[in-house]
């Protein structure tokens, strides 16, 4: 069972306020147990954020809403590019599903730098868009959801340990489409795998080679499964049983930019809010991230 690391942080906590009474350390025997309880307590909570330090792969889709909220999901990654250019963080897409328009069906890239997946982990969720629809004729105002993903990136003696069974995965090729040149767009070089028992899929086609994506995938999938058993506070074994579907519920916005009537950013878990859009949509996010790491 994967445990919520603020509740380790406050047993943590507890316990050495336990160690500085005197009395504490009358009884030989209860103050081993809790020495013994305090290390197993600290070696818990650095297994939980042992991924913070390293890469995240961040995977945006558009909601309901066609051109507007594909147009959300373009805006959304321009804003995380940003964060990372400023962070001086590398960048490498993984795939692209791209509009007529520019916009932006789903994405996928990663992001390489000290520090990305702990920052960006909190990010997750359900972004959600108030505005004056520019593909609107009449000028009316328009709500768009995007949903935003941001998983670890294990390193590769981390994923030999982590084997998901052939049979429990189904394995789909298609021609890559975008930049690359022709070799790509012949070639069935795109991969989709879906892990059956979960319902969970990735996509993959950045790489030149039908094999390097499906490598990719394979890796990207291995992050969801641990990203769901940490948000369902289970074993990977547990969610492995269990059919979960892929199912998105667009009423549990994390976050809401509103362009129209007014200008405001509101983080909906801390209550945390900004009116300068402009500058959070221009990767100014350390306000939201900050908060939401501190709690």
């Amino acid at each position: 069972m994967i445990e919520d690391i603020n509740d380790i942080g406050n047993k943590i906590k507890e316990l050495e306020e336990r160690m500085s009474d005197p009395q504490f350390w009358s009884d030989k025997v209860q103050a081993q147990n809790v020495l013994n309880e305090l290390r197993e307590l600290k070696e818990k909570l650095i297994g939980a954020q042992k991924y913070d330090k390293g890469p995240a792969i961040v995977t945006i889709i558009s909601g309901a809403g066609g051109d507007d909220a594909e147009d959300f999901s373009a805006m959304i990654l321009n804003m995380y590019m940003k964060y990372a250019n400023k962070k001086n963080w590398g960048i490498s897409f993984i795939h692209e599903h791209k509009n007529d328009h520019g916009g932006y069906r789903n994405v996928s890239f990663e992001i390489s730098g000290k520090g990305a997946y702990g920052n960006l982990k909190n990010e997750s969720g359900v972004h959600r868009l108030v505005r004056i629809s520019p593909f609107n004729a009449k000028k009316l105002r328009h709500t768009s959801f995007s949903l935003v993903e941001v998983l670890p990136k294990f390193s590769k003696l981390e994923e030999k340990d982590f084997v998901i069974p052939e049979q429990d995965l189904k394995v789909e090729f298609s021609r890559a489409g975008g930049p690359g040149g022709q070799n790509v767009n012949k070639r069935e070089t795109a991969v989709r795998v879906v892990h059956i028992p979960t319902g969970l899929a990735v996509h993959a086609s950045g790489e030149r080679s039908q094999e390097q994506n499906r490598e990719r995938a394979m890796s990207i999938l291995r992050a969801k499964i641990f990203k769901k058993a940490e948000q369902e506070k289970k074993t990977i074994e547990e969610i492995f049983k269990k059919n979960y579907g892929t199912e998105i519920e667009w009423g549990s916005q994390i976050r809401s930019y509103v362009l129209h009537p007014y200008k405001m950013v509101k983080d909906h878990r801390t209550n945390t809010e900004t009116s300068d859009i402009d500058g959070v949509l221009g990767g100014e996010i350390d306000l939201f991230i900050e908060v939401e790491k501190n709690l």
